[in-house]
């Protein structure tokens, strides 16, 4: 594995790439769920790129960018045994400039949900991914996809947006919710949890499951649902529950094939999200 930590060393490492390649993003403590990602990624392509960046224009102010989980030596150890041929770890100056562009979210499904909890979020998130991708393109794989996790729905599907409207040449492939034993979905905020609030944090996966369980009784009605959702996140606070369409529009019923339940809600200090894909 080669690690590099400059734009001009990236482009240099992968411009030996003759073949597929497979590009995993992450903000680094890497945990279960991105080493299924770089396992898809390194079954699927004959090279595997991952980028650790903490990207702090998709924090907001009194986030938590200082604190976030930061394990290098770790991470280079997971990508090292996962077989990644790339590991791209920048600095902040090599990624910004001090006035340049910008990209801004839709006006309708980027400012909703975790848009309107989060206002600017997705703004910073699109840039920096934007960036990464136009850097792994670089060379003109012959066949380039990149690989992000369902359990940021909306960063996905706004992702995806931002691929067919600009008309970067890359596959976006979805994967699958990683959970721990306990039903947990995985995420690097995890670390933040009590002992007691992991145990609270649990209501969110129960209400997915609550939510699975009407859909196959053919309950369909998303207020139904989703009041049943918020009996089961009673020890937690609630930020939303919402049952939308694969284009992020608010739906009355479920759509076999074609919905996502989300929720969000904060467990002591911590603000976990999750969501079905039904």
């Amino acid at each position: 594995m080669v690690i590099v930590k400059s734009i001009d060393e990236l482009l240099e490492a992968t411009s030996t790439f003759k073949g597929s390649v497979g590009f995993v993003p992450t903000m680094g403590a890497l945990h279960e769920g991105h080493l299924s990602l770089i396992k898809k990624a390194r079954k699927e392509n004959d090279f595997v790129v991952v980028s650790i960046f903490v990207n702090p224009t998709q924090f907001l102010e009194g986030e938590d960018l200082e604190a976030y989980p930061r394990k290098e030596e770790a991470d280079v150890k997971i990508c090292e045994l996962a077989g990644v041929d790339v590991l791209f770890m920048p600095t902040v100056d090599m990624m910004y400039e001090k006035d340049e562009l910008s990209i801004t979210a839709p006006a309708i499904r980027g400012f909703i949900l975790e848009g309107t909890k989060r206002a600017g979020h997705f703004d910073g998130m699109l840039q920096i991914v934007m960036k990464l991708l136009n850097l792994i393109a670089y060379n003109k794989p012959s066949t380039f996809r990149a690989y992000f996790g369902k359990k940021d729905a909306q960063q996905l599907v706004l992702i995806t947006q931002m691929v067919k409207n600009y008309f970067i040449n890359v596959d976006i492939v979805p994967c699958d919710i990683v959970r721990d034993k306990d039903g947990l979905a995985l995420s690097s905020r995890n670390v933040y949890l009590s002992k007691e609030d992991r145990v609270r944090a649990l209501s969110l996966s129960r209400s997915l499951k609550r939510a699975t369980e009407l859909v196959m009784q053919k309950e369909f009605n998303s207020s139904i649902i989703i009041a049943e959702m918020k009996k089961v996140l009673s020890k937690v606070e609630v930020e939303y529950v919402a049952l939308v369409n694969r284009e992020f529009e608010q739906i009355d019923r479920v759509e076999l094939s074609n919905t996502i339940i989300l929720v969000a809600a904060r467990v002591g200090t911590t603000r976990l999200i999750d969501n079905l894909w039904i």
